[in-house]
């Protein structure tokens, strides 16, 4: 009998950042599909000017750099950080201002740290923070709920496309009436105004297909994160702190002041609470890498979030938690390393 003989390491390793970006690119395709029903073909546009700048950029930037462009195009990172950029803008966001998302975290957030495993925050995340507090108006626009597109005044295709172009809407149609303010904003602005929770939860987009539209998403997001765990293409320590940590501290608000906190459902399954736990805070170059770290890692983003949600300035608060959080990472994994065996 022949034995073959082979250098090591003998144990061969079968993921690859290529593989694990495509597993969670599928795990995003569910809720993807819930996005187009519930509010048109807006996210497909996203898609598409964040990929195709994020493509460019990522290949301009390893020219410049001197780096091999086929390897770092085709790894899928630049296309992941591109597509759940595209999830966290508004249907009806200008093409300009996805590109210029889509090209600061490219160039800025990943290769001037040194690229794929050097840098130091979340480039979707970093992207998407600029745009936000550079744009804010625009960043408001999202479509109202028709399911399939086809409730009027719902745009079709060629006018969303028109829109995000070039800003213009068909005669008689405002954006008024095309858009809808999600359940974290109207909750943010019915409480300015001095509003029980109650009567926030008693208008639109509440009760209707707005609502539903949200808990259509994030449940088809919290399904693909299912069976990423179970893939074990991500770990649970930092999805299950950080949920768990926003659920308690929403528990405990409600009911201390149930007329002016929202309760842990509303909290979970509104707004990016769960694509940030199982998709974006589990970013494995930005996270915590030692156990005991993801846990105070996922745990300070629960409560950061709960925080800016409920006394800061912007209705959601995952991106810039996870900002805040990606500064605390060398702390957290000096301070929690296991001890070597044997010392």
């Amino acid at each position: 009998m022949r034995f073959e003989t082979t250098p090591a390491p003998h144990l061969s390793v079968q993921a690859s950042v290529s593989r694990l970006m495509r597993r969670v690119l599928w795990a995003l395709l569910p809720a993807a599909a819930a996005h187009l029903w519930f509010f048109g073909p807006g996210l497909a546009f996203n898609i598409t000017v964040a990929v195709v700048t994020a493509l460019a950029a990522e290949a301009l930037m390893l020219r410049l750099r001197g780096r091999p462009i086929r390897p770092g195009l085709a790894d899928g990172s630049a296309v992941l950080a591109a597509v759940l950029l595209a999830f966290a803008l508004p249907p009806l966001t200008p093409w300009w201002i996805t590109a210029t998302g889509s090209a600061f975290a490219m160039v800025v957030a990943k290769h001037l740290y040194g690229g794929l495993g050097y840098n130091v925050f979340n480039p979707a995340m970093a992207g998407y923070a600029v745009v936000l507090v550079s744009f804010p108006g625009q960043l408001a626009l999202w479509s109202l709920a028709a399911p399939g597109g086809l409730a009027p005044p719902a745009l079709d295709p060629a006018q969303t496309l028109a829109f995000t172009l070039t800003g213009r809407l068909p005669e008689q149609v405002t954006l008024d009436a095309i858009t809808q303010a999600t359940p974290l904003d109207a909750l943010r602005s019915g409480l300015a105004q001095l509003q029980t929770l109650s009567e926030i939860r008693a208008a639109a987009p509440f009760g209707g297909p707005g609502e539903q539209a949200w808990l259509w998403i994030n449940g088809l997001i919290a399904l693909g994160g299912l069976w990423l765990l179970w893939t074990r293409a991500i770990r649970w320590h930092i999805p299950v702190a950080m949920l768990a940590t926003l659920a308690l501290l929403s528990a405990i608000a409600a009911a201390i002041d149930g007329d002016r906190f929202a309760s842990p459902v509303l909290q979970l399954f509104s707004g990016a609470a769960l694509i940030g736990a199982f998709f974006i805070a589990t970013d494995p170059v930005s996270a915590a890498t030692t156990r005991v770290g993801r846990l105070l890692y996922g745990s300070g983003i629960g409560a950061l979030v709960f925080a800016i949600r409920s006394w800061g300035g912007y209705p959601d608060g995952v991106a810039f938690a996870v900002l805040l959080m990606n500064l605390t990472v060398p702390l957290l994994d000096r301070h929690t390393r296991s001890r070597p065996f044997g010392t």
